[in-house]
């Protein structure tokens, strides 16, 4: 079923938050950092893949996420949904099946045998294609999977993530000189905001994650180890 009407962008994000909130998909430490990709350290960590195991959750946020789009980019603006390796298949798919279009993913490198691809499934040329992932913290992993979808003939000018970081400075503007446009449901601001109104974790915590999200690059330079 196509989803059409749903909740403002705001009370999307809240309930988004909320949803991560109660199935402890969201850690807050600023005693003992955790350590992301990057190897630099966040008193932030989300766990996007959890939220497949909870199909009440994983079903709203997946309407969600394509009413988002259709609001935000059009409803007739895609003919195919790819799903970023690994995190965003499940979440590629899903959403395809809300928007009755097929599906592809994209692998983060060519399999090195075979037809050697990074694409899997059936993408043609100008075909306009979404790419899908669970989250994006700065854009870079997104310009990759859009390359390899455009290498195809196709078009790809949009993304959509369930969460955004939305704390590092020209993630947007650096997707937009690539001629990509980013949607997502909640970002860590929103987060904090429900945390709070939840009471999920203590004032001094939150305060710490507060002046991590005001400025992530001097509060990780403070941090390293």
């Amino acid at each position: 079923m196509i989803p059409s009407s749903y909740p403002t962008k705001e009370e999307i994000a809240r309930l988004t938050a909320r949803m991560f909130l109660e199935i402890k998909a969201v850690h807050f430490n600023a005693e003992t950092p955790f350590t992301l990709a990057s190897g630099l350290p966040s008193p932030t960590y989300i766990d996007c893949r959890k939220l497949i195991s909870f199909p009440r959750i994983r079903s709203t946020l997946m309407d969600f996420l394509a009413v988002t789009v259709m609001r935000e980019a059009g409803f007739e603006a895609f003919d195919n949904i790819a799903g970023g390796e690994t995190a965003g298949i499940p979440f590629a798919a899903m959403v395809a099946e809300r928007l009755a279009l097929p599906m592809t993913y994209v692998r983060k490198k060519p399999k090195g045998y075979g037809r050697n691809a990074r694409i899997e499934g059936a993408m043609t040329e100008g075909q306009r294609v979404l790419l899908v992932e669970d989250l994006t913290t700065d854009g870079g992993s997104k310009l990759s999977f859009v390359e390899a979808i455009r290498e195809t003939g196709a078009i790809c000018q949009h993304t959509a993530v369930i969460f955004y970081y939305d704390i590092f400075a020209g993630t947007e503007e650096n997707l937009a000189a690539h001629d990509i446009k980013l949607h997502h449901l909640c970002t860590w601001h929103d987060m904090l905001a429900e945390a709070r109104a939840q009471n999920a974790f203590d004032a001094k915590t939150c305060d710490a994650v507060e002046a991590f999200l005001n400025a992530p690059r001097e509060w990780q330079e403070a941090h390293k180890k």
